[in-house]
């Protein structure tokens, strides 16, 4: 039974790192395409595939500043997801 155990595990924890390395990587492109697409917004004046990254990204910084003390706390919290 203990032997069955260690199974288990090991395929556990090579699931958890299959999925956190999708999502690892998926999040790098998107990381990338994101000043693409504002450098394409710059350049053309369109949007890409109908997402307007410009629009969405100052709603986003209009919602932190006018949330006060939780909109900093959300601010925070967003930049450490992006330095390292």
């Amino acid at each position: 039974m203990p032997q069955n155990k260690q199974i288990k595990r090991n395929n556990m924890d090579s699931v958890f790192k299959l999925v956190n390395g999708f999502t690892g990587s998926l999040v790098t492109v998107f990381m990338g395409l994101i000043p693409l697409a504002i450098l394409w917004f710059v350049l053309t004046g369109t949007s890409v595939l109908g997402f307007d990254v410009v629009a969405n990204m100052t709603t986003l910084l209009d919602t932190l500043v006018n949330g006060g003390f939780i909109g900093l706390v959300v601010l925070v919290i967003l930049c450490s997801f992006f330095t390292k």
